[in-house]
């Protein structure tokens, strides 16, 4: 499953907001900087959607702001 995730880092909360299936807006408290706001992205689905971190793959958007995500493994 794909989907695209527009990521707002440095925010006092973290958590997500599904504009549909496929699209949602990520809250993260990390810094874009060293990949750390992408580990915490990574985590973060993998809670949401119990599957590991190994799982989850950001395909196209590593310094953007919008990332398109692909988690495996998904039933």
């Amino acid at each position: 499953m794909k989907i695209t995730v527009k990521v707002k880092a440095n925010q006092k909360m973290q958590g997500f907001e599904f504009i549909s299936e496929t699209e949602c807006i990520a809250k993260l408290k990390s810094l874009p900087i060293k990949g750390k706001a992408n580990q915490e992205l990574v985590g973060l689905l993998a809670k949401h959607y119990g599957v590991t971190k190994k799982e989850i793959q950001i395909v196209s958007g590593h310094v953007s702001n919008i990332k398109t995500v692909e988690i495996s493994n998904l039933d």
